[in-house]
C-alpha cells in the first residue's frame, strides 16, 4: 500500500486530469450531445470512485497518525519511568517535587518527593547555586554525572560509576619511568680500595632491590651510579604516601657505614609516550640534582613539580676542572658578543652586586664593554654604602646603568648574564630577558621549578656559599689582561661574608680559597665591615620584631611584626638570623609587612629543618638553611596561618610543592 505522503503526491495530478476531462467533454457535447452525456456519466462514476478512495486514504491516515502518537507517547513514558537515567524536579527551596523511580532506587528509597536536597544530596547544592551545568559527584558509593537545567529546576543523573572505574584503572596502569642516581658515588669511591667499594656497592644494590621488590618496581642498573625504575601510577601514589622513604633508608644505612651517600630520583609521569616519559624523568633528575640532591622530583604534565626529601645539606661536589671549563665557556660567549649586561635580582644584596662587579671584570678582561643593570631606588642601606664607595671610582660607577638604559643599548649580539637568581620573576627587569636572546645563569641557590628560558650557559652550584664565590673562581681562569682592583675584590668578599654570616654558615674549603684569592688582590675587610654597619633605628626595628617571638614547635620559633610596622627585607632577614643565635632555636621564621605592601617571610635554620621546602610551599625558595618568600593580598595574620600550616605539613612529612 502506498504511504500517506505518496498518496498526497498522487492526489493533486488526478484533480488536474479530471478538470481536463470535463473541459474535453464540454467541447464534445457541443458537437454530439449523446456521446457527451455518456462521457459525463462515466466521468461522474470515476469521480465518485476517486472520492471514495481518497476518503478511505484519509481515514487510514488518521488511524496511522493516531497509532504513531500513541506509540511515541508510550515510549516517552516508559523512557521517563524505566530508563537508567535519574530525573529530579526541585523548587526554589531545594525541596524535591518529583523524581522518576530510577533515582529513588539509587538512593535506596521508595520515594524522595517532599524531601530536602540538603538531606538527600547536599553536595549538589553548591553546583546549583553556582549554576554549574554539568559535574561528576559521588552519591551513595556511586558516581553520577549531573546535568543541571536551571530554568526548569531540573536535574538529570547519569550513572558513570563503571566509566569512572575504567578511567581510574587506566590512569593507575599508566607507565611511569624514573631515573635513580647515587649523588656522590664516584667521589666517595675514588679513594676506596676494591673490597670497600664492592661492599658499598653490594649494600646499595641490596637496599634498592629490596625496595623495588616490595613496591612492585622493575629496577635495572645501567651504570655504577645510575638505575632505571619502571612502575605505574598506582605504585607512584603509594610511594608518594610513604614520602619516598627509600631516600632516608639509603642515607641512614650509608651513614652507619660512615659513608655520606645520598640518592636522587627523577620521575616522568602523566604522558603516554615512552620517549616523552624518558625526557621528563631526566629533566626531573636534573632539577633534583640542581637543588642539591638527596630528593625526588616529579614533573607533572601541567608543568608543576612535586618534591620529596632534600633534608640534608648538599655535599660539595664541584671541582676546579668544572670551574675552569665553565670559565672558558663564558670567555668564548663574551668574546662572541658586542657587549655584556649583568643583572641580579630585585632589591639586590651584597652577593648580587659583588658577583655582578666580578662578571663586569670578566668582560673587561676579554676586552668587551660591560654594564651592570641596577635600580638605584631599590637597594638597601648596606648596598647604598657600597654604592657610595663605588661612586668615588668614576670609571666603575659609570658602568652602573638603569634598566631603561640597558634596554636601549641592547642588541641582537648582546650577552646577558643573570647572577644570584635563576627565576625570571625575580630579576630586576624581565623585559631584558625578552629583548636579549643570549643569556647566562650563574647562581648558588637550589634550582626551583621556575627557570630562565633556554640559557646558553648555566653554572648553578647549590654547594657554594655564594654567587660571589663562584664568580671569584671564574676570575682565576680568565686572561690576565687587567688587574683586579681593591674595590672590586672587596665587593666580591663582601658578598661571601654576607651570605656565610662571616664564614659561619654554608662554608666549605673552596669558600676560604676564594676569600684568600680576593684578600691577595687587595680586598679590604675593614671596608666590608663599614658596608655592613647598621644604624640605631634599624637595630630598634629588628628588636621590636624579635620581641614578639614565640615557640611554635620544639626548636622552631616564629616572630611577627605589628600590623602597622613596615620593614625591608634586610631587617626581616637579620631578625631571623638573630633568632637563630638564641639558645634552643633550630629554625626561625620572621613575618613582616614591607613598604611595597607585600608580606615578607624570612626563614633560617641550623640544618635540622629544611626551610627551603617550607618556603617553596609558599611559592618562595632558597637553601636548606636560608630561604624566604613574599606573599601578596593577605594580612599578617593570614600569612602567619599559612606559615604555620606549611611548617606542620613539613613536620608531618608532606614536603612537596
Amino acid at each position: 500500500m502506498p504511504s500517506y505522503f505518496e498518496r498526497r503526491q498522487i492526489k493533486y495530478p488526478l484533480y488536474g486530469l479530471i478538470a481536463v476531462l470535463l473541459v474535453l467533454l464540454g467541447f464534445l457535447s457541443f458537437y454530439n450531445w449523446l456521446i457527451g452525456a455518456i462521457g459525463y456519466l462515466l466521468t461522474g462514476i470515476l469521480i465518485f470512485f476517486l472520492f471514495h478512495v481518497f476518503f478511505q486514504i484519509k481515514k487510514e491516515t488518521k488511524e496511522y497518525i493516531s497509532t504513531l502518537s500513541y506509540r511515541v507517547k508510550k515510549v516517552g513514558e516508559e523512557a521517563l519511568m524505566e530508563m537508567p537515567i535519574g530525573i529530579m524536579l526541585i523548587n526554589d527551596d531545594y525541596l524535591i517535587e518529583w523524581t522518576n523511580p530510577f533515582i529513588a532506587s539509587c538512593f535506596n528509597e521508595d520515594t524522595l518527593v517532599g524531601r530536602s536536597l540538603y538531606d538527600v544530596a547536599d553536595v549538589i547544592i553548591p553546583l546549583i547555586k553556582q549554576e554549574v551545568e554539568t559535574e561528576v559527584v559521588s552519591l551513595h558509593e556511586r558516581k553520577f554525572r549531573i546535568v543541571h537545567k536551571a530554568e526548569e529546576r531540573l536535574l538529570y543523573f547519569f550513572d558513570v560509576t563503571e566509566q569512572a572505574e575504567i578511567e581510574k584503572l587506566y590512569y593507575n596502569e599508566r607507565t611511569v619511568i624514573s631515573y635513580i642516581y647515587l649523588d656522590n658515588y664516584d667521589e666517595l669511591t675514588q679513594g676506596m680500595d676494591d673490597q670497600t667499594r664492592s661492599s658499598l656497592n653490594n649494600l646499595v644494590t641490596s637496599i634498592l632491590n629490596t625496595w623495588a621488590t616490595n613496591n612492585g618496581v622493575f629496577l635495572k642498573r645501567v651504570s655504577s651510579e645510575r638505575f632505571i625504575g619502571v612502575f605505574n601510577e598506582h605504585i607512584l601514589q603509594l610511594l608518594e604516601k610513604g614520602k619516598f622513604s627509600i631516600l632516608d633508608e639509603v642515607r641512614d644505612t650509608a651513614l652507619k657505614q660512615n659513608v655520606p651517600l645520598t640518592l636522587s630520583i627523577g620521575v616522568g609521569t602523566g604522558v603516554s609516550s615512552l620517549p616523552e616519559l624518558g625526557v621528563q624523568a631526566q629533566s626531573s633528575l636534573d632539577l633534583a640534582l640542581g637543588r642539591g640532591g638527596d630528593q625526588v622530583a616529579i614533573k607533572q604534565p601541567n608543568g608543576k613539580v612535586k618534591f620529596f626529601g632534600g633534608k640534608t645539606n648538599p655535599v660539595e661536589k664541584r671541582t676546579r676542572v668544572r670551574a675552569r671549563v665553565i670559565s672558558h665557556a663564558l670567555r668564548d660567549l663574551i668574546s662572541g658578543s658586542d657587549k655584556v649586561l649583568v643583572m641580579g635580582h630585585k632589591y639586590p644584596d651584597m652577593d648580587a652586586i659583588g658577583s655582578a662587579i666580578g662578571i663586569l671584570k670578566v668582560a673587561q678582561m676579554n676586552k668587551r664593554e660591560g654594564y651592570i643593570v641596577v635600580n638605584k631606588q631599590e637597594i638597601d642601606v648596606s648596598v647604598q654604602r657600597m654604592m657610595g664607595e663605588i661612586q668615588k671610582n668614576e670609571e666603575l660607577y659609570a658602568r652602573f646603568i638603569s634598566p631603561e638604559q640597558a634596554y636601549e643599548i641592547a642588541t641582537d649580539d648582546t650577552l646577558l648574564v643573570v647572577v644570584d637568581t635563576h627565576k625570571p620573576s625575580l630579576v630586576i627587569d624581565d623585559r631584558l630577558l625578552n629583548r636579549i636572546e643570549n643569556t647566562v645563569v650563574i647562581d648558588h641557590h637550589r634550582r626551583g621549578e621556575e627557570f630562565l628560558k633556554n640559557p646558553l650557559l648555566v653554572y648553578m652550584e647549590p654547594y657554594a656559599s655564594s654567587t660571589a664565590e663562584l664568580v671569584t673562581e671564574l676570575l682565576e681562569y680568565q686572561p690576565k689582561n687587567g688587574k683586579i682592583q681593591m674595590l672590586e675584590a672587596t665587593a666580591l668578599l663582601a658578598g661571601i661574608i654576607v651570605d656565610t654570616k662571616s664564614f659561619t654558615l654554608r662554608t666549605g674549603s673552596r669558600t676560604f680559597d676564594a676569600a684568600s684569592y680576593l684578600r691577595s688582590h687587595g680586598a679590604d675587610t675593614i671596608l666590608v665591615q663599614k658596608f655592613l654597619k647598621e644604624d640605631v633605628d634599624t637595630y630598634i626595628k629588628r628588636a621590636r620584631i624579635i620581641e614578639n617571638v614565640y615557640f611554635y614547635h620544639e626548636g622552631i620559633v616564629i616572630a611577627r611584626a605589628e600590623e602597622e610596622e613596615l620593614s625591608n627585607q634586610v631587617i626581616i632577614a637579620q631578625a631571623a638570623d638573630t633568632l637563630l643565635t638564641m639558645d634552643g632555636v633550630n629554625a626561625s621564621f620572621v613575618i613582616s609587612r614591607r613598604a611595597d605592601n607585600l608580606i615578607g617571610i624570612s626563614a633560617r635554620s641550623l640544618g635540622d629543618v629544611n626551610v627551603q621546602v617550607i618556603m617553596e610551599s609558599l611559592h618562595g625558595g632558597g637553601h636548606l638553611t636560608n630561604a624566604a618568600t613574599q606573599l601578596q593580598n593577605v594580612s599578617l595574620k593570614e600569612a602567619e596561618e599559612m606559615l604555620t600550616a606549611a611548617i606542620t605539613d613539613y613536620l608531618e612529612g608532606g614536603n612537596k610543592e
